[in-house]
C-alpha cells in the first residue's frame, strides 16, 4: 500500500491571514514541497504575485493565524 500524501489537498487552496502578513491577509498556495517529514506551502498574496514566501504547512491549522478560504474582517473580528 503506497504511503499517504500529508496534506493532499494544499496545492491551490486558499488562506486568510488573522494578523496581516506582509501587508496583506488573503493567500493561495502556489506550491509545495516535502523536507523529510515536513511539508513546507509557497504562500502567495492574491492581490500582489510578487509577494511570497514560505510556510510550514502544519501551521496553517493554528486558528490563531490561518483561517481557510477567504474571510472578510467581519468574519475575522467574529472568531477573533
Amino acid at each position: 500500500m503506497p504511503k499517504r500524501q500529508k496534506f493532499p489537498y494544499l496545492l491551490g487552496s486558499k488562506w486568510t491571514a488573522q494578523h496581516k502578513t506582509y501587508g496583506w491577509r488573503h493567500f493561495q498556495v502556489a506550491n509545495r514541497k516535502n523536507q523529510g517529514k515536513w511539508v513546507y506551502a509557497e504562500m502567495v498574496a492574491d492581490c500582489d504575485p510578487n509577494v511570497r514566501f514560505w510556510i510550514n504547512a502544519k501551521l496553517l491549522h493554528d486558528n490563531s493565524q490561518w483561517r481557510a478560504g477567504w474571510q472578510s474582517l467581519q468574519e475575522i473580528k467574529a472568531f477573533g
